[in-house]
């Protein structure tokens, strides 16, 4: 399996974002990920498909855009017009789900749903033909640095299950307290793709911080 570990832009230092994306690609990310927050399905604000366009030349990898707004549909377009190149969203914040995955991918991009902590799974089954990637949440969405909610590793193993029964291709992620000491727990469980943010962002060295993390997984 190839894993990827891709830094959370919300725990980096704001003021300085293009260099802060310089600093984590050199230091070994695969992803950028990139919460968009919109003080209505979450209780915070963060940043705009502008900010993702003017931070595009600074990345050489994959930029993740993770939506945590409602409504979806032009702001999922917005995003895949200033440069990501994966757009993933809340099924229940979508009144349509299966034509959201389709704008997205008529958009040339990548395709996600994300699950928060107790949101059920059934809907990966019908679209699970459109999805590339599925995001699982193991803290409620809305505020970095928060702690690993350990039902969220059997949510992981589930989703798992389904992907390899679907054959498909599809990327499992997952977001929120991964840490060098819990990455191999999360991977065991069937992840292949780790969000951390403070982990990283948090430290002196991110060069490290990534290096020991792929030590865990390998």
């Amino acid at each position: 399996m190839t894993y990827r570990i891709a830094p959370s832009l919300l725990s980096a230092d704001f003021a300085r974002l293009g260099e802060e994306v310089r600093a984590v690609v050199e230091a070994g990310a695969d992803w950028i990920h990139f919460d968009v927050m919109d003080n209505h399905y979450v209780p915070n604000l963060s940043f705009g498909p502008m900010v993702c366009q003017a931070l595009r030349r600074h990345s050489t990898v994959p930029i993740d855009v993770h939506l945590m707004v409602q409504p979806v549909d032009a702001l999922a377009q917005a995003f895949c017009r200033a440069g990501a190149d994966l757009v993933s969203f809340h099924p229940d914040a979508s009144t349509h789900v299966d034509r959201t995955l389709q704008l997205i991918k008529a958009e040339g991009r990548q395709a996600g749903l994300v699950f928060n902590p107790a949101s059920p799974i059934d809907v990966l089954e019908w679209v699970i033909d459109k999805v590339d990637l599925v995001l699982v949440m193991s803290v409620n969405p809305g505020f970095g640095g928060q702690g690993f909610i350990d039902s969220a590793l059997r949510k992981v193993e589930r989703l798992r299950k389904l992907i390899a029964a679907s054959g498909r291709d599809i990327r499992l992620e997952v977001d929120g307290g991964i840490k060098v000491d819990n990455i191999r727990r999360v991977a065991d469980a069937g992840a292949d793709t780790f969000v951390a943010g403070s982990a990283i962002f948090g430290q002196p060295s991110y060069k490290d911080v990534i290096a020991a993390m792929r030590r865990a997984l390998a």
